[in-house]
């Protein structure tokens, strides 16, 4: 089966008369149905959209048609938009959400959405990246058996298994950095706010941001491009400004291979004359993590009272709701794990005085960590996660090889992104790049520079079983 060319090069197919958008819709359908839901069974893709009426494309603009695919919490007229929950199917999207929208305007052929951590992994704590109760289980490319990754679990597997050149994925702490890292594709997760997040599933309006899931960080910052309403990220993916790299040894993840690739990237990265500078800052502490799980516990409470609200009808109007469904159909919502951390939102409720004191306390580490780092250099690198573990669905996930690189940008509303930087055990494991808040230039210079001197090529699953 052949991949997907790059985005950049489809594009301009089209544009040549090589291929056209209904040709490059019925290649991307095909590798879905021989790789995503039968043959390999990767299990990406949650639902194809309802085709548009013969919808034609303009091939002058920036997407000229490009299929591409959606993670399904957020609304697209023509798919289910469930965040992985059957409390959400009966549920029909009926608008386009302003990110959706802006897609359709440049051109995207939106076919599909993705499979999902359902409710993006945020009801309770031994939840399977990957599943949901509509969508099942999503399947690493690499080694079948082995996570994909959360939440945007299957925009990650999509992008990287070859199916569609171009995903989209949203995080809150790690949900587009761990898919990308663990099925070996590009992903970026913006500054928060730079991206709309009217009509997306939400957790949190602090830390919640869309994002670019692609093969290469051309891809990546040209759909990024797009979904910002930004211009200059694509050039900067050619920018060959020198920038100061700081490393920091306290995001390494204690997994000595994953660890010891990311030391043959900084020698190369050396080698090849970027200036590299070593950043100390302090791990955090376990009250750090406590205090950011709580306020995405209280956001939650409030802000997916606040979206159901005009969602969904009189049945299914705040997190309440939500509990009390899953309790009344818990042989398929609760078979594999509960709903503690949504029934602990419950308690603690939603943005009132314990709230502000959790949050601001959050945002002073935070800040002051990234500070520290931006104060010796323009961004900050590291290795993200090991490679991925086995899926066992009574258990949950193993984070325990896990860089924290991803805490303090998130709670800070900070950009972070991620290439490949090398295999071990069979399985792709990622670089992180973190820069300041409204720095994507200066994230996408990095992570294309990077990307280049690493010459790794795009990284081809093995498709094991």
């Amino acid at each position: 089966m052949e991949f997907a060319r790059s985005a950049t090069n489809s594009i301009e197919d089209v544009r040549r008369g090589l291929t056209s958008p209904a040709q490059l819709l019925a290649e991307a359908l095909n590798r879905i149905e021989n790789i995503d839901t039968t043959g390999f069974e990767l299990n990406s893709i949650l639902a194809i959209a309802v085709k548009d009426s013969e919808r034609g494309f303009d091939i002058d603009s920036p997407l000229a048609g490009l299929p591409i695919v959606i993670k399904d919490n957020i609304e697209a007229v023509g798919l289910p938009g469930t965040a992985g929950s059957t409390a959400l199917l009966d549920h029909l999207v009926v608008q386009d959400s302003p990110l959706t929208k802006r897609l359709r305007a440049a051109g995207a052929n939106i076919i599909a959405s993705t499979n999902l951590s359902e409710w993006a992994n945020i009801r309770s704590t031994t939840s399977t990246s990957g599943w949901s109760a509509v969508g099942g289980l999503t399947a690493n490319p690499w080694i079948h058996a082995h996570s994909a990754g959360g939440s945007s679990s299957g925009s990650g597997a999509a992008v990287a298994a070859g199916l569609v050149t171009l995903a989209v994925g949203t995080e809150t702490d790690g949900s587009i950095i761990c898919p990308a890292s663990l099925n070996g594709c590009v992903g970026i997760k913006p500054t928060v706010g730079l991206v709309p997040t009217a009509g997306i599933v939400p957790i949190s309006s602090s830390q919640d941001s869309p994002g670019p899931m692609a093969r290469s960080v051309q891809d990546a910052a040209l759909l990024l491009e797009i979904m910002s309403a930004t211009t200059g990220l694509v050039a900067a993916t050619d920018d060959s400004r020198s920038l100061r790299i700081g490393v920091v040894p306290s995001w390494l993840t204690g997994h000595s291979e994953t660890d010891a690739i990311f030391d043959a990237a900084l020698s190369k990265l050396s080698k090849a004359g970027m200036n590299l500078v070593e950043v100390h800052i302090d791990k955090p502490s376990e009250n750090v993590g406590n205090d950011e799980y709580e306020v995405l516990l209280h956001e939650l409470y409030d802000d997916l009272g606040a979206y159901l609200s005009v969602r969904a009808d009189t049945t299914l109007k705040s997190l309440a709701d939500v509990v009390a469904f899953n309790l009344a159909h818990r042989e398929s919502e609760l078979k594999f794990f509960g709903q503690e951390l949504f029934e602990k939102a419950l308690v603690l409720g939603g943005r009132n005085s314990a709230y502000e004191a959790k949050r601001s306390r959050n945002l002073m580490w935070a800040q002051k960590t990234l500070d520290e780092g931006f104060s010796q250099a323009d961004v900050l690198i590291g290795p993200t996660y090991s490679p991925a573990w086995k899926s066992v669905l009574e258990t949950g996930d193993d984070y325990s090889n896990s860089s924290w690189i991803t805490m303090a940008p998130a709670i800070s509303g900070a950009p972070i992104g991620t290439v490949p930087m090398g295999t071990c055990e069979g399985l792709p494991v990622g670089l992180g790049v973190v820069a300041p808040s409204q720095g994507e230039l200066r994230l996408v210079t990095a992570l294309a520079q990077i990307e280049r001197v690493l010459d790794l090529g795009v990284l081809a699953p093995t498709f094991k079983k």
